[in-house]
């Protein structure tokens, strides 16, 4: 998994690409970014099967603060980014959300 940031220079705004990696993926169907920025909404943020089998979704996230998420695979399997900025503590269970600072 990796997060790639890109600042714009027009507006304040980055441009974040999510990537879940085909072992992390574990031959999933399908699987949602979800967190902060849509609400924890599970079914917002679809991420795109790539043909090396990883996962990928590109979000513009304004700048100045920090966002929580998690993947959610097959609707089941709930995985946080081994290389988010930092972590936070999940009020919902004994795991962590990521973080990513933008």
């Amino acid at each position: 998994m990796s997060l790639k940031k890109k600042l714009l220079k027009s507006k304040p705004i980055c441009k974040v690409t999510f990537v879940l990696s085909k072992e992390q993926a574990r031959d999933a169907s399908n699987v949602h970014l979800v967190g902060e920025f849509n609400g924890w909404e599970v079914g917002v943020a679809a991420m795109r099967k790539q043909k090396d089998g990883s996962f990928t979704a590109t979000l513009d996230l304004p700048t100045g603060r920090e966002y929580q998420f998690r993947y959610l695979i097959d609707g089941e399997i709930w995985i946080s980014d081994p290389e988010a900025d930092k972590y936070a503590f999940s009020p919902f269970g004994d795991c962590e959300n990521s973080v990513i600072t933008v």
